[in-house]
């Protein structure tokens, strides 16, 4: 992040925290309609670039690409970068599924449309195993149905809960909706497979990966000899 007055490390990487946070919010509030995925920040000797992961690029850029050239002017304007210092880009998520921002946003506004919960939880699940994941949980929290609040899980295949491998391969959202009855809490755990490429999930397999390999070929002797070995 370029800015004009300078910073000791410690100040820097508070900086750049706080922008990125209030960047995501920003984002998260103006494309919510839009299938908003998360950012990225790219810091360039010439300028900062922003890329915003979105499912619907074309409507994040919109007409003529007037819409990201508005975004670009706030985001400037806000923040206090110089004249062409700051660039916005649009790229669209390889797997919706695997993405639990998109996920969520989805049952947000499933929820918002009166559909059931358990029908619109089962059909995020049901969508999420089928785009390749090795496993998801949702969870519901709120007053559901009746006065009293409580909580629904809803979990499908597998998934870890600590060490490396959930930094790595655990994908978190959290969302809140607004309903007549009051706020109900969103949670989406999208457990992401091993993918070589690095695409659709970590290219490192899980610890407890055990990968057997072929034995080499051997030639097999034509007839039974011993050898001789040299004390």
């Amino acid at each position: 992040m370029s800015r004009r007055t300078q910073f000791n490390k410690k100040r820097k990487f508070v900086a750049d925290g706080c922008f990125r946070a209030e960047l995501n919010e920003f984002l998260m509030k103006e494309l919510a309609e839009n299938g908003y995925s998360g950012v990225e920040v790219r810091p360039t000797p010439q300028r900062t670039e922003i890329i915003i992961l979105a499912t619907r690029t074309q409507d994040v850029l919109g007409d003529k690409g007037r819409r990201i050239r508005e975004l670009a002017a706030v985001i400037q304007k806000r923040f206090g970068f110089s004249d062409e210092g700051v660039e916005l880009y649009a790229e669209k998520i390889n797997s919706r599924g695997l993405c639990a921002i998109a996920q969520c946003e989805s049952l947000r506004y499933k929820l918002l449309g009166g559909l059931a919960v358990r029908r619109a939880c089962y059909g995020v699940l049901r969508f999420v195993m089928e785009s390749g994941a090795k496993g998801c949980e949702v969870i519901v929290s709120g007053k559901l149905r009746a006065q009293r609040a409580k909580s629904m899980k809803f979990v499908d295949g597998f998934m870890v809960h600590s060490g490396e491998p959930s930094r790595k391969f655990i994908d978190v959202a959290i969302r809140h909706v607004h309903l007549r009855q009051g706020v109900l809490g969103l949670k989406v755990k999208i457990m992401l497979p091993q993918d070589p490429t690095g695409k659709n999930g970590p290219k490192t397999p899980l610890p407890d990966v055990v990968t057997i390999q072929d034995p080499k070929d051997e030639t097999n002797p034509a007839a039974p000899y011993s050898e001789t070995k040299q004390q």
